[in-house]
C-alpha cells in the first residue's frame, strides 16, 4: 500500500464512564485501532479551547496518532456512559459541542487528496457545519485513489434523519450496521417483515455497495458481498464493556483487506480485535501482537 492515509472522521470526546473518563469518539478509536495494525491513519475532529481539548490532544499525541484536529469556540464533547448488567453501554451524548463544528479548511482538503480510506458515521452529521464538511471531504478525495468509504452509521439517541442516512449511504461503498440499526433503518426505510439477511441483500443492490458488514452481538457477525456471505461466530469472553468494540471491528477488517487479506480473513481478525476489545475497559486499549501482526 502507498502512503495514504486512512482516516477516522468525526467526534472526539471524553467517555465519563463510571470509573472515570476515558478518551473516545467512534472515529478516534477507529483511527487509533488502525495505527495498532500498523497503517498511516489519522483523526478528523474539533476540540474546544479547554482543558478537556486540550487532554484529547495530549493523549492522541502520547498515543503517537496523527490528528487533524481543530480548536474552534465550542466545548470540547463529553459521553456520560453507564454500564448495564450485560456490560452494554447506554450513551447520554452532550449537544453543541465542538466536533458538531469541525471547519473545512485547506489542510482537510489536502488531506483528502492521501486519503486511502474514510470511515464516518451519522452522529457527528447532527450538526449541518460538520455534515457539510464531512461531504466536502469525501468530495475532494480524488476518485484515481479507488478509496473505500465506510459509513458506519452508528445511530445513537435519535442524532440522525432519512435524509443524511440515505445521502451517506449513496456516497460510501462499505456500510457497517448492527442489528439493532438495521431494524431501526428497515422501518424507515419500509422494509419491515423480512429477514435480517434479506434487507442486507436489499441494501447492498440498491447501494451499489462492495460490502455491508451487519454485527450481531453475540449472535455473530455478516459481510456481504455481491453473490456472496462470510459468517463468523462471536467468541464467549468475558466483558468488561463493549464501549469501542465495533470500532475495533471496522478497523480490524479495513486494516486487513488493505493489507490485502480476503474477506473471510479480515472478517475472522475483526471478531478476534473486537472480543478483545471486550475484554478491556475503554475503547482505546493496546492490542496484543498476535492480533496485530
Amino acid at each position: 500500500m502507498s502512503e495514504k492515509f486512512v482516516i477516522g472522521m468525526g467526534e472526539a470526546l471524553w467517555d465519563v464512564l463510571p470509573e472515570g473518563k476515558k478518551i473516545g469518539g467512534a472515529p478516534a478509536n477507529f483511527a487509533y485501532h488502525v495505527s495498532q495494525f500498523g497503517l498511516p491513519s489519522c483523526v478528523v475532529s474539533a476540540v474546544g479551547d479547554d482543558a478537556l481539548g486540550k487532554e484529547i490532544l495530549e493523549n492522541l499525541s502520547t498515543k503517537g496518532m496523527n490528528m487533524l484536529i481543530n480548536t474552534v469556540p465550542y466545548p470540547t464533547g463529553t459521553v456520560q456512559v453507564e454500564i448495564d448488567a450485560a456490560g452494554i453501554p447506554q450513551y447520554d451524548i452532550k449537544e453543541n459541542v465542538a466536533w458538531d463544528n469541525i471547519p473545512f479548511n485547506e489542510a482537510l482538503e489536502n488531506l483528502a487528496k492521501d486519503t486511502k480510506a474514510v470511515c464516518f458515521g451519522s452522529l457527528a452529521q447532527r450538526n449541518v457545519v460538520s455534515r457539510e464538511t464531512i461531504g466536502k471531504f469525501l468530495d475532494a478525495i480524488p476518485a484515481e485513489n479507488d478509496p473505500l468509504i465506510i459509513f458506519d452509521i452508528n445511530l445513537r439517541q435519535g442524532f440522525f434523519t432519512k435524509e443524511t442516512i440515505c445521502e451517506s449511504m449513496q456516497r460510501c461503498n462499505i456500510l457497517k450496521i448492527n442489528d439493532e440499526e438495521l431494524v431501526t433503518i428497515s422501518r424507515l426505510f419500509g422494509y419491515p417483515g423480512i429477514d435480517l439477511q434479506d434487507k442486507c441483500w436489499i441494501l447492498l443492490g440498491k447501494y451499489n455497495l462492495k460490502m455491508l458488514i451487519l454485527t450481531c452481538g453475540v449472535n455473530g457477525s455478516y459481510v456481504f458481498t455481491p453473490g456472496k456471505v462470510s459468517f463468523q461466530p462471536t467468541p464467549s469472553v468475558e466483558v468488561a464493556d463493549t464501549v469501542g468494540a465495533g470500532d475495533s471491528f471496522t478497523a480490524a477488517f479495513i486494516s486487513s483487506i488493505l493489507k490485502g487479506k480476503t474477506v473471510e480473513e479480515a472478517h475472522h481478525r475483526a471478531v478476534e480485535t473486537s472480543a478483545y476489545v471486550c475484554t478491556q475497559a475503554g475503547a482505546m486499549p493496546i492490542l496484543p501482537s498476535s492480533l496485530t501482526l
